[in-house]
């Protein structure tokens, strides 16, 4: 093959498509950006972690509610006593005793902070005492019971301050992970570009390192022939040496490359003996120029960065930590109402003569414990109360330091907040520069490597006519091939700078449609 034809397939490469040169190799794996991004999201080993926090997160939510649900107390005591009888008037030898009693209570946590609370309360009492006029006797209290506090933990806000909280976290925790989730899937497109790179760049050593073993070889027969000076051919040899150096230099890189996405991608999960398998990349990197506004670039991270949202969040937290710590200060008032209605029934014991004091029993009118829940629950006696109570604390110390440490605390979150805005202006200025930048690169290189192409087949030229030594063959074959690669680093640069321009943005995610690849991806 003529050396200007062989030059031009040398110089364009990077731009044949990958799928065409990459061929079906035994333990090979052929793999598209698309696909490492799925491999990634669903078995990466960190996002696995990452993931289980926001579901920790969501139970904390479910925790902190619980305070609002109702509550159900049941209580039943059975006593029965005996003991000595002081008095022939109180018992003839021993006073015994036997009482039950037995409760039903329906508590309620109402968000104003006030406690609603229904209660049945009974109880039967049996004795041998004397002089008894109901025995056994049955009694029964239907009460309702309200409390509110009027300054101290009076609110919405205040009660419900744990669940705001928990929420708050939770949304933390989603926006950590979804910054997880950006990070890694820039790392392992950053790593897909750069396996790239790397193969690439093994082929450029290659074909470098062929062009000068074939002037070797026509070295050698020019010198037996006897036309050059045996000399000529040490050059040659010493630029073939370098140039297998380089080669075991890149299909290092290539190795490294290739172990640092299987790790990304946790290949092991999915499949067995990876550690020979190699990876084939099967896309390019293109090199399309973007338009970039660094006002609209600022915005769109401004409103979707998750680390800016956490800390806004996080800030929510600290001024409800601030209203709870300055309420705190506030005396304890309260309003306690409550409305009651007693029942009681029993065995009537009917005495001679009315007068419970002849001990003499003539009968007895039977009564059970029924007829005291009627009296309750129909209402038969009505009670109620309603009072307001104060408590003031001599001192508050506690209260002040923990109202000083709540606000210390907000003034640090919101400066932590302007701190990262500034960062990411700073982030956003930087990766908006380094794409134009390196887009730039990429013109500035295509057209050296074309230069480089036509100088080193302008000396070829002049070789075969004697006017060119070996000299300058091999240092413009350096020079293509030096050429070549830089080209091929600065497109690969350039789609890298994008993909970190979307990673600073927050808007990764959106732009790779990374929600279905892990929706996807974890139903797999």
């Amino acid at each position: 093959m003529p050396r200007k034809i062989q030059g031009g397939l040398i110089a364009f490469i990077f731009f044949i498509s990958l799928p065409l040169l990459a061929q079906k190799e035994e333990n090979a794996l052929s793999l598209s950006l698309e696909e490492c991004i799925l491999k990634t999201v669903k078995n990466n080993l960190g996002l696995a972690v990452e993931i289980i926090t926001p579901e920790i997160a969501n139970l904390s939510v479910s925790f902190a509610g619980e305070k609002f649900m109702p509550a159900l107390a049941l209580n039943y005591n059975k006593r029965d006593t005996s003991s000595a009888s002081y008095s022939f008037l109180d018992a003839s030898e021993t006073v015994s005793t036997l009482q039950n009693n037995y409760s039903v209570q329906i508590s309620q946590f109402i968000p104003t902070g006030g406690d609603f609370s229904l209660s049945l309360n009974s109880n039967m009492n049996d004795t041998n005492r004397r002089f008894q006029s109901i025995n056994p006797r049955y009694g029964s209290t239907l009460q309702f019971t309200f409390s509110q506090p009027l300054l101290k933990d009076f609110g919405f806000k205040m009660n419900r301050r744990e669940i705001n909280i928990a929420k708050n976290n939770r949304d933390i925790s989603e926006k950590n992970f979804t910054k997880s989730l950006e990070d890694t899937i820039y790392l392992a497109e950053n790593t897909y570009w750069n396996l790239v790179y790397s193969i690439e760049n093994l082929k450029v050593r290659r074909q470098s390192l062929k062009l000068a073993q074939e002037l070797l070889e026509k070295n050698k027969s020019e010198i037996e022939a006897g036309i050059l000076p045996p000399i000529e051919i040490l050059s040659a040899e010493a630029d073939v040496a370098l140039r297998e150096a380089d080669i075991l230099e890149a299909e290092t890189m290539v190795k490294n490359n290739e172990d640092l996405l299987k790790t990304i991608m946790n290949l092991p999960a999915e499949t067995e003996n990876t550690e020979a398998m190699r990876i084939v990349p099967t896309d390019s990197p293109s090199v399309v120029r973007k338009e970039l506004s660094l006002e609209e670039a600022l915005l769109a991270a401004m409103q979707n960065r998750p680390d800016l949202q956490a800390i806004r969040v996080d800030l929510r937290n600290k001024e409800l930590n601030y209203s709870y710590a300055q309420n705190q200060l506030f005396p304890d008032l309260r309003l306690e109402a409550s409305y009651w209605s007693p029942g009681i029934s029993g065995d009537q014991i009917l005495y001679e003569e009315g007068n419970a004091l002849t001990g003499k029993i003539i009968g007895k009118i039977p009564g059970g414990g029924s007829d005291a829940l009627k009296d309750a629950f129909n209402f038969k006696y009505k009670n109620w109360s309603v009072g307001l109570t104060l408590t003031y604390p001599l001192n508050n110390l506690l209260s002040r330091a923990s109202y000083a440490q709540a606000k210390l605390n907000l003034e640090q979150s919101r400066l932590r907040l302007k701190n990262q805005e500034q960062q990411i202006f700073l982030e956003i200025k930087t990766a908006v520069r380094t794409v134009q930048s390196n887009y730039q690169r990429t013109e500035a290189y295509k057209v050296a490597r074309e230069l480089a192409q036509k100088k080193l087949e302008a000396e070829e030229e002049k070789f075969k006519v004697g006017l060119s030594t070996n000299y300058f063959i091999l240092q413009y074959q350096r020079d293509l091939a030096s050429a070549q690669i830089m080209e091929l680093k600065a497109v690969v640069d350039y789609n890298i700078s994008l993909a970190n321009l979307k990673r600073i943005q927050g808007t990764g995610l959106e732009k790779q449609n990374i929600s279905r690849f892990y929706k996807k991806g974890r139903e797999n």
